[in-house]
C-alpha cells in the first residue's frame, strides 16, 4: 500500500502527459513534422538553462516564462518557413533548430554549476519528484489546451491533413498554424518541467504510431493511443520502482519495448488480411483504389 501512495502522483501525472500529447501526436504525425517536439522542447530547455546561469531558479514562474517565450519564438519561426520555404522540408529546419538548441544549451551548461544533473533532467526529468500542485496545474493547463483545440478540430485536422487543400478553402494557414504551435509550446514548456525532453517526445509520438498500426480513423487512433499510454505508464513507473531505474528512462524504454510488441502482433495477426498501412487518416477512401494499392 505504501508504494501504491508513493506512486499515484506520478501516475496522475503521466495520465495528464497521455491525454493530451497521444491527441497533439496525431497532428504531428499528419504534419510530417515528428521532430518538432523535440526541437521545442529543447528550446524550452536551453531557456531553463539560461535561467540557471543568470542566477534564475529553474523551477520559479521566471524560468517557466523565459520557457514559454522561447517556445513562441520557435513556434513563429516554423510557421514563417513553413508558408515561405517551399522547396526546404520543415523537418530540415525543425533538425537545425534541434541541434542549435542542444548546443547551445550544452555551452550554456558549461559555465553553469551543477551542469550534469541539470543535463540529466533536462533530458529524463524527475516525474517521481511531482508535487500534487504540479499535477494540478498542469491539468488545468492542458484541458484549456484540450478545449481550444476541441472548438477549433476542424481547421487544425484540416491543415493537418492537408496544407494544400486548408490554403485552397480560404483559411488563413499561417495563422492557425501560428496557434497549433503556440498552444504546443503551452504544453511542451510544461511537459519538459516534469518529464524531460525525451519522454515527452516518446508521449507524443509512439501512442499515435502504435495506434497506426491497427486504423487509419482519428476516433480509434486516439482511443488505442490513451490506452497505450495509460498502460506504459503505469508499468513503466512501477518498473522504475521496482527496478530501482530512473523513471523517465524507464517508461521510453518501456514505450520502445510495448511498440516492438504492437508491431509484431500487427505483423502476425494482421499483415495480409485487415492490416492498415502506415497511411495517417488521410488514408484513401475508395475501396476500389484501395484494392488496386494491394495489387501492386
Amino acid at each position: 500500500m505504501e508504494i501504491l501512495a508513493f506512486l499515484i502522483l506520478p501516475f496522475l501525472a503521466s495520465l495528464i502527459l497521455t491525454g493530451i500529447h497521444a491527441y497533439l501526436g496525431v497532428h504531428v504525425v499528419e504534419r510530417g513534422v515528428i521532430f518538432v517536439d523535440l526541437a521545442l522542447a529543447q528550446i524550452a530547455a536551453l531557456a531553463a538553462t539560461i535561467a540557471i546561469l543568470i542566477g534564475v531558479d529553474p523551477h520559479g514562474v521566471g524560468a517557466y516564462w523565459m520557457s514559454l517565450g522561447f517556445t513562441f519564438i520557435g513556434a513563429g519561426i516554423f510557421t514563417l518557413v513553413r508558408s515561405k520555404q517551399k522547396r526546404i522540408p520543415l523537418e530540415a529546419f525543425i533538425g537545425i533548430t534541434y541541434a542549435v538548441a542542444s548546443a547551445a544549451a550544452i555551452l550554456a551548461m558549461s559555465k553553469a554549476t551543477g551542469e550534469t544533473e541539470h543535463l540529466k533532467d533536462m533530458l529524463v526529468g524527475n516525474i517521481l519528484a511531482v508535487s500534487m500542485h504540479d499535477v494540478a496545474k498542469t491539468a488545468g493547463l492542458y484541458g484549456c489546451v484540450g478545449i481550444f483545440h476541441y472548438i477549433f478540430r476542424k481547421q487544425f485536422l484540416l491543415i493537418s491533413r492537408s496544407h494544400e487543400d486548408a490554403a485552397k478553402s480560404g483559411l488563413n494557414v499561417r495563422f492557425w498554424d501560428f496557434l497549433f504551435y503556440a498552444s504546443f509550446g503551452f504544453v511542451v514548456t510544461s511537459s519538459v518541467a516534469i518529464a524531460g525532453v525525451l519522454l515527452v517526445f516518446c508521449y507524443l509520438i509512439v501512442p499515435s504510431v502504435g495506434a497506426m498500426l491497427f486504423s487509419d480513423k482519428i476516433g480509434k487512433r486516439l482511443a488505442i493511443g490513451w490506452t497505450m499510454g495509460t498502460l506504459v505508464s503505469g508499468l513503466g513507473v512501477y518498473f522504475s520502482v521496482y527496478l530501482d531505474t530512473p523513471t523517465g528512462a524507464t517508461i521510453v524504454c518501456t514505450f520502445g519495448a510495448v511498440l516492438i510488441l504492437m508491431f509484431l502482433v500487427h505483423m502476425i495477426f494482421f499483415h495480409g488480411r485487415d492490416a492498415h498501412a502506415l497511411e495517417g487518416a488521410a488514408a484513401v477512401e475508395n475501396p476500389r483504389e484501395r484494392v488496386l494499392q494491394g495489387k501492386h
